[in-house]
């Protein structure tokens, strides 16, 4: 797939990630890796995708590292797509663009929500900072600004905002 990342963006961690995650097959593939879903037919049927884009779109996620190829059975081989540790590290992505989702229907409309597996109660998922547990969709209150191995370019977009920590 052709790079749709500016020039300018290389640098910036929401542009790279979107260049990996931003396509729409993309999420609906992780959300059913999530799900459990490890087979092509799998993936196929429930997306009802067609076989050339599934395959595109596999062995993207796999050269990503977020998924990887493994055979489960021989003759003929058939292989299945596992989630790797980084590919699991976006299931609160994943969850958090469901919950925004739902968060504009009425609860009656919502075809799908996240609950506690245990108690089966509905779950709200929100950013927090792990440090200090505040939520973080406050634009006012929490700012980016350059970190250690910003460019001029980044440095000047963030000019007037507070300074990175410097790293130890």
């Amino acid at each position: 797939m052709a790079s749709r990342i500016r020039l300018e963006d290389r640098e910036c961690p929401l542009s790279t990630t979107v260049q990996h995650v931003g396509e729409w097959w993309t999420l609906l593939i992780l959300h059913d890796a999530f799900d459990g879903y490890t087979r092509f037919d799998q993936f196929q049927e429930s997306l009802g995708i067609s076989s050339s884009m599934l395959t595109t779109r596999l062995r993207t996620l796999v050269a990503d590292g977020l998924l990887e190829r493994r055979p489960y059975r021989t003759g003929p081989v058939r292989h299945e797509y596992v989630l790797t540790e980084l590919g699991r590290s976006l299931r609160p992505v994943v969850v958090t663009l469901a919950a925004w989702g739902n968060s504009r229907l009425a609860p009656a409309e919502r075809s799908m929500i996240l609950v506690d597996a245990r108690s089966g109660e509905e779950v709200e998922p929100v950013v927090v900072d792990a440090r200090t547990g505040s939520r973080l969709d406050d634009s006012d209150a929490y700012v980016f600004t350059a970190g250690p191995a910003a460019s001029d370019g980044m440095r000047r977009r963030y000019e007037g905002r507070p300074a990175a920590p410097a790293q130890a």
